[in-house]
């Protein structure tokens, strides 16, 4: 009991409430010794962050952690941030420092090693996705647990012939328990364990059960943004966390019932705002404060969820270096359509190094080279003959006779 937990993805294709079809991808851990099951989804490839994020959530499910866990080569990709590599990611590895984690790779195509979490695989592809229609993907991953608790874990298993959910009750006393502080780089610093995520809808609000809380506005991107919410139970209050800074976001009183909006007003500000008058202040920092917008405008642009930390960057330049120099850097790169932070902090330190190389050579002035003898004088002294570039093209074009 508690020794070992297998862990595997899964990806399917379902489809929406418009009828067209959309991949959803899965992780999927069970405990070997009871096959109690916990799956989680997303609406995109997972990433290392994703899978600390699940990994962590899982432990939670379990109220503990396996002394081992077993995953699939297959489903690992070596240095992946797309697919969440398990191994020779350094994220994931700090992270397992930190947890103690004992992980097994399995063998390619090695049923006796990972068999149970296959089998839990095909569970979830064909009982619960099958012929289910997708909505949300916080409404989906509702109703998967509502479906773990109901027949996942809650049905007598064909092998063991006991219910998952019974024998779970024993076998959580032999989990690890969970440490009650993580400090792993990446990972938000919390002193609550209760804790799941959530994907932020367009109209800046999350879903938790059935109903919708707010998010201060600007925080959805189109690429996609995740938070972090930590369950109160004493306060019933629900806390809201940037999953990728650990930045505090708001809080809302737990609301019951369904369908309701819990709005902060605070959360009514555009958070944007900032952006552009921190923007506005670095671009009159320039010497031409209108080119100097247009190219911050085109940053902005191309990087949308780090513009803050592009302008950052270039402000650092500012304040190291001096106002012509980056002046001139912001001209090479606009004529160059170079429209980063991180090309205008290489083009500041080529022109800082030609800058310092120009004003460091001396002139050396050369004299007349002496002949060894005296006869080779006129050899020095004679100027080889010079074509005109017209004989050449003749030659070239053939016109020569």
């Amino acid at each position: 009991m508690g020794h070992q937990a297998q862990v595997d993805f899964g990806k399917v294709k379902v489809k929406n409430q418009q009828g067209k079809d959309i991949d959803l991808y899965f992780i999927a851990f069970v405990l070997s010794h009871s096959r109690y099951k916990y799956m989680e989804w997303l609406n995109r490839p997972f990433t290392t962050r994703d899978v600390i994020q699940a990994h962590e959530n899982a432990f939670q499910w379990f109220g503990g952690i396996p002394n081992e866990l077993v995953y699939d080569q297959d489903n690992l990709i070596v240095v992946s941030e797309n697919a969440g590599d398990l191994i020779l990611t350094a994220e994931f590895e700090a992270y397992r420092r930190q947890r103690n984690l004992i992980l097994h790779v399995c063998r390619k195509a090695d049923p006796e090693s990972k068999g149970k979490i296959e089998n839990v695989v095909g569970f979830i592809k064909h009982n619960f996705a099958k012929h289910r229609i997708f909505t949300t993907i916080d409404a989906w991953n509702e109703q998967g647990w509502n479906w773990l608790r109901r027949t996942g874990n809650g049905r007598v298993h064909n092998t063991t012939k006991k219910r998952p959910a019974d024998v779970f009750e024993l076998e959580k006393a032999h989990l690890r328990p969970i440490s009650p502080s993580l400090d792993v780089t990446g990972v938000p610093q919390t002193n609550l364990t209760n804790s799941i995520t959530r994907t932020v809808r367009k109209d800046n609000t999350i879903l938790y059960k059935s109903n919708r809380y707010t998010v201060p506005c600007g925080t959805y991107t189109s690429f996609g943004k995740t938070v972090q919410i930590v369950i109160q139970e004493a306060e019933q209050e629900l806390l809201i966390y940037d999953w990728e800074t650990g930045e505090y976001l708001g809080k809302h009183p737990i609301t019951h019932g369904k369908g309701k909006l819990i709005q902060n007003r605070n959360h009514l500000r555009d958070r944007a705002k900032g952006i552009d008058v921190y923007l506005e202040r670095i671009a009159h920092e320039f010497e031409n404060p209108d080119a100097a917008k247009e190219y911050l405008e085109r940053i902005r642009k191309n990087y949308p969820r780090y513009i803050r930390d592009q302008l950052q960057l270039i402000q650092k330049q500012l304040a190291q270096f001096p106002l012509s120099l980056c002046s001139q850097a912001l001209q090479k790169c606009m004529e160059l359509q170079l429209y980063s932070a991180s090309a205008f902090t290489d083009m500041v330190g080529y022109l800082q190094r030609q800058h310092r190389r120009n004003t460091s050579d001396k002139v050396v002035s050369v004299n007349r080279i002496q002949p060894l003898r005296e006869g080779n004088l006129s050899v020095l002294e004679a100027q080889p003959a010079v074509r005109s570039i017209e004989e050449y093209m003749e030659i070239l074009e053939g016109r020569t006779k």
